[in-house]
């Protein structure tokens, strides 16, 4: 019998053993896909978090149409609004992670999380329970008042505030959502009180402003851009610090020498424990939508310019969000 060096037998079972485990992620790979025949074989559900007429409904209706093309399989909005987004968000959060539902959510997804601690409530949804696929856009948001109103400039609408402390107040949807922390911010940095009253989303909350029930609002540019063309909105000042396309005569608020900023983005998320191929699927399907020349157009001429963000890029901007947003709310505090 023939006998070969230690040395030499080493080599042999380590090459055994890299051929063995590569085989065996072959086959959980094989496995995998195995799990998920003709992905996708339905009607996929995309849940958006606010009533309609906001900026998540706007960015989500191009982006669906591209995704059923994309899919080859009809991608279905389904407005679930309330709690600044949370319910929606929490919705999505917790459905089977099998690809068929997946979530068009606002920068109010790293805010909620934070706010359930702070309040000592059970929390609709932990960060952890998403995982990020597309940005779709990011805009600072604006301030927003009625034509008709007696502020002509951010300036104004603040010496306003100041002088007479909760007579004015702002529309937003929902505690600790996307209209209600750049107010706060802004309050915080002016040295002002305002009266927050919140809505179901920013449809609800710019209706009202129409309605003269409100006095003002910060809001995506997308939400307001066409009452303002219309003559019924004036835009006092933006959270950005360049100029925005839409707006581009608007001053940004620290232009004016107020150090608040705040992005309102968008982005498409699904359950963080959906299997690597259908994520990979979907993942490839988003950056599709993002390059569609009628997405690109649809969601321009609202005001808002696709701004996009791959998975990988995505997830470490929401990460250093979240841990921004962290901060604001502590400083806003317990909201009720």
């Amino acid at each position: 019998m023939q006998t070969y060096p230690l040395s030499q037998r080493l080599a042999t079972c380590a090459n055994v053993a890299v051929i063995t485990a590569f085989m065996g992620l072959s086959c959980m790979a094989l496995s995998a896909m195995a799990q998920i025949p003709n992905y996708p074989n339905k009607s996929i559900t995309l849940i958006v978090p606010f009533p309609p007429g906001g900026l998540a409904d706007i960015v989500a209706r191009p982006v669906a149409e591209a995704l059923t093309r994309e899919l080859g399989q009809p991608v279905v909005i389904e407005n679930k609004g309330g709690a600044g987004g949370g319910i929606g968000m929490g919705v999505a959060a917790r459905a089977k992670p099998d690809g068929y539902t997946l979530l068009m959510a606002l920068s109010s997804l790293t805010v909620i999380p934070e706010a359930d601690t702070l309040l000592g409530r059970s929390p609709m949804f932990l960060l952890s329970d998403l995982r990020p696929i597309a940005r779709y856009t990011a805009d600072p948001t604006v301030l927003a008042v009625r034509a008709d109103a007696p502020w002509k400039t951010a300036k104004e609408f603040i010496e306003d505030a100041r002088k007479r402390p909760g007579s004015l107040n702002y529309g937003s949807s929902g505690n600790y959502g996307t209209m209600h922390v750049p107010m706060e911010i802004l309050a915080q940095t002016a040295g002002v009180k305002l009266t927050h009253i919140p809505f179901t989303g920013a449809g609800p909350a710019v209706v009202a402003l129409l309605g003269s029930q409100i006095d003002a609002v910060s809001t995506g540019p997308a939400t307001v851009l066409q009452h303002v063309k219309a003559g019924k909105i004036r835009v006092l000042a933006h959270w950005g610090h360049e100029p925005l396309a839409a707006l581009p005569d608007v001053s940004s608020l620290k232009d004016l020498g107020f150090n608040a900023e705040y992005a309102q983005w968008s982005g498409l998320f699904i359950p963080s424990s959906t299997p690597e191929p259908i994520a990979q699927r979907l993942r490839n399907a988003a950056r599709a939508a993002a390059q569609d020349n009628k997405v690109r157009d649809i969601i321009q001429n609202t005001g808002s310019p696709v701004v996009y963000l791959d998975s990988p890029e995505f997830e470490k901007y929401v990460q250093a969000d979240a841990k921004r947003m962290t901060d604001v709310v502590k400083k806003i505090g317990k909201v009720e």
